[in-house]
């Protein structure tokens, strides 16, 4: 079966480099979602809805069934398409269930994004600095700095992609959380334990209401995936081979 592995935001999908690497006998590849690391297509509307039509088609070219991961934003589209389309999807794996419950908020930098005026003061202050003190500020928000020196290169369209994506999401929790079911499919959460981002115990209880597994990363942060590949491969391996 096909791997279609998803990244977040602000990401590209080399994200998932190590990862890949370490899969080389499996049929994994990446897709890169439109105008983050590359040009969206002319008309795309880069709102949590655009995304998830856009991902839907992606994943429907595919032939048939994939086993599908996201990280972050990726694991957000990756959950929802999932439990919406089930006929699309062999298995998924997402370490992002947490912003579906009622309680969830988002994290602070993503309630400035979704901020008029505040979002994109920001975003300008980021294109104004040298590169290095971009990767600086984005390795002091918990990204591995291999990665984050990666992610720095400035990106307008990226900027302007992220608060549209995260203005059209401040509502995600009632928007796409409230009809979800259990999972039609086999599914796991990701808990990375040191993910500064997300609720373990929220994370647990969405899990438990939609039937997922768990896979706990113990000592690992929200960027698991690039902290230690070796590790998220064998956990995806041993979770494809169980739903054999």
């Amino acid at each position: 079966m096909p791997a279609l592995l998803v990244h977040g935001v602000p990401e590209t999908a080399a994200v998932w480099d190590g990862v890949r690497a370490q899969l080389d006998d499996q049929s994994a590849s990446t897709v890169a979602l439109p105008g983050l690391g590359n040009a969206a297509p002319a008309g795309f509307e880069a709102t949590k809805e655009g995304y998830l039509a856009w991902l839907t088609d992606e994943v429907q070219a595919a032939g048939e069934p994939v086993d599908l991961v996201g990280h972050d934003w990726g694991g957000i589209l990756v959950a929802r398409l999932a439990l919406t389309r089930p006929d699309l999807i062999r298995t998924w794996v997402t370490d992002a269930i947490a912003i579906f419950d009622p309680a969830a908020e988002w994290h602070d930098l993503a309630k400035l994004w979704q901020t008029p005026g505040a979002g994109e003061e920001f975003m300008a202050n980021m294109e104004a600095m040298p590169h290095d003190q971009r990767a600086g500020l984005l390795a002091g928000a918990g990204m591995p700095e291999s990665y984050a020196r990666v992610a720095a290169e400035p990106d307008p369209e990226m900027n302007r992609s992220i608060l549209t994506l995260y203005r059209s999401a401040t509502q995600l929790n009632r928007d796409w959380g409230e009809d979800l079911q259990p999972s039609e499919r086999p599914g796991l959460m990701v808990l990375a334990t040191g993910d500064a981002y997300a609720s373990t115990e929220i994370a647990r209880a969405q899990s438990e209401r939609l039937g997922l597994g768990v896979h706990e990363l113990d000592g690992l942060g929200h960027w698991w995936l690039v902290q230690d590949p070796e590790r998220a491969a064998a956990m995806l391996r041993d979770f494809w081979a169980s739903a054999s």
